[in-house]
């Protein structure tokens, strides 16, 4: 790719990639093109006529007539900026518990949010899985284009949501139940599936990130911006409730009788 545009970074590229895409369908449609080329030259302020044509070449490609964010991040970004934003898109998350391990994991001081530290330590360890290295110095300007590309606001922190969005967690498994509207036979059909989903280790009870996945996505039905320090205190007052024997984990029949079931021997 033309060295021109290399002052384009991650950051900047999704701004304008957010203009038309406001969805996060992952395309544009060709009919944009020039409009998001226009805030491109805007960005750079310049013309890199090398990369319009190969841009413009790729839409006379396009069997549907719509560009995938992958082909032009591909074309307009440096090697690891590129590698950067498309992480999430390559490698979604569809479990909140291996999201809750994460989280655990990186929130090392167990203050509720990510800091501008805990994020380099995350972004270096990512980097090292894919095989990429990067200085000292890239480091700290990737992790302060992430703070800027995610965080909601100015504190350089990152919460439960905007890590969420970091790791391109799909939806709430929850979501594909209506207890409330099932017969007793059907809401026993579906508390099988949605234990087997959150108890990941398959030792018949849950623990740990596995509590916390759950957690996370049944608080989330009722409080969508769910915070660090309200995962912690729902899921103290879920194993208050639920924990009879004491053991810091949730049984299959304790959380069965906590949801109103009788599971047969």
């Amino acid at each position: 790719m033309d060295n021109s545009c290399s002052h384009l970074d991650a950051a900047s590229f999704l701004h304008i990639w957010r203009l038309f895409d406001a969805r996060d369908r992952g395309y544009i449609e060709g009919k944009h093109l020039d409009d998001f080329l226009g805030h491109i030259r805007k960005k750079l302020g310049k013309t890199d006529k090398q990369m319009e044509e190969k841009l413009q070449r790729l839409k006379a490609a396009s069997t549907d007539g719509n560009l995938q964010i992958q082909e032009l991040a591909t074309i307009i970004l440096p090697e690891v900026e590129n590698f950067l934003l498309l992480f999430r898109r390559e490698t979604p998350l569809d479990n909140s518990v291996e999201f809750m391990r994460i989280w655990r994991h990186y929130d090392a001081d167990s203050s509720g949010f990510i800091s501008a530290v805990e994020l380099k330590s995350f972004l270096q360890d990512l980097f090292q899985q894919h095989n990429k290295h990067i200085t000292p110095d890239k480091l700290e300007q990737y992790t302060d284009t992430m703070m800027k590309m995610f965080g909601k606001n100015t504190d350089g922190r990152l919460d439960l949501n905007d890590l969420a969005r970091i790791l391109s967690l799909k939806e709430n498994f929850l979501l594909k139940f209506e207890m409330d509207a099932c017969s007793q036979k059907d809401r026993k059909r579906d508390f099988e599936k949605i234990f087997a989903h959150y108890d990941v280790s398959k030792t018949g009870a849950l623990e740990g990130p596995e509590v916390d996945g759950f957690v996370k996505d049944m608080m989330e039905l009722v409080k969508p911006n769910l915070s660090g320090a309200d995962l912690d205190r729902f899921k103290r007052a879920l194993l208050s409730h639920c924990d009879v024997n004491g053991d810091g984990k949730i049984q299959k029949n304790e959380l069965a009788l906590c949801l109103g079931l009788k599971l047969t021997p």
